[in-house]
């Protein structure tokens, strides 16, 4: 919802440089609670120096490193959410406009297999709220031939934020029929992510992903989710990816 797989992520000191990019359309909810779903772009861009491509999860903000220091890392992360209209959740709450987010992550390799990230955006237009993500993947891989990832996923999200799209104010609550609430910030969502990517020659490849999210706490309780929404929250996304570059 609020992320975008990772771009222009770069590893490697020496060496020819090589690129991969992922193009594909991905299916998610059209807005935090909403049991409707919109396409978007499942979009990224690699680059290494003849080593293997960093890991980098499917659903990630945007955003590289700025700095790496062994296995930690950390730079800036981007994300947006699509405006809310009370005419796409059909009842007459107010509006949330297109959310631009901006922050930053960082994150630790504990083993080659084990990744932790930690990701806070705040919202620049929109619902103008902070938000976060804490998550976990395990890794499989064979060098660049394939990889397979799998990670539990917390989403977080302040009172600004939960207010713009579960609260009901008492104006609201005349007009639309739904009851006054007022939540609170919290644990929004608890989920998990897999993802795979496969080369399928010497450029060509495929990747896959899918995600569920299941709401929580005032978000799961609020009358916007139960009457109008789903506290279930899946999301999904396939591309090819085109490799060149380099020596391999």
């Amino acid at each position: 919802m609020a992320s975008m797989p990772a771009a222009a992520q770069e590893n490697g000191e020496g060496g020819e440089k090589r690129t991969r990019l992922i193009l594909g359309p991905q299916l998610s909810p059209s807005w935090p609670g909403a049991d409707k779903f919109s396409v978007g772009p499942y979009v990224d861009i690699s680059r290494t120096r003849d080593a293997e491509f960093t890991f980098e999860a499917p659903d990630e903000s945007f955003g590289s490193p700025l700095v790496r220091s062994g296995n930690f890392a950390f730079g800036p992360a981007f994300g947006f959410i699509g405006k809310r209209k009370a005419s796409d959740i059909g009842a007459d709450l107010p509006k949330v406009g297109f959310s631009f987010e901006a922050g930053g992550f960082a994150q630790a390799h504990l083993t080659p297999a084990i990744r932790v990230r930690l990701e806070g955006r705040k919202g620049l237009s929109g619902h103008k709220g902070w938000v976060g993500e804490v998550s976990a993947d395990y890794i499989a891989r064979e060098g660049d031939d394939w990889l397979f990832s799998i990670g539990p996923r917390v989403t977080l999200g302040d009172a600004k934020y939960t207010r713009a799209y579960f609260g009901v104010t008492p104006a609201a609550a005349l007009t639309s029929g739904l009851p006054a609430y007022d939540p609170g910030g919290g644990v929004q969502s608890v989920g998990v992510t897999a993802g795979y990517h496969r080369m399928l020659g010497k450029n060509w490849g495929i990747a896959v992903y899918g995600r569920y999210d299941r709401l929580v706490g005032d978000a799961a309780d609020s009358p916007v989710t139960r009457q109008l929404g789903s506290r279930s929250q899946p999301s999904g996304g396939i591309a090819l990816s085109y490799t060149f570059g380099g020596s391999r």
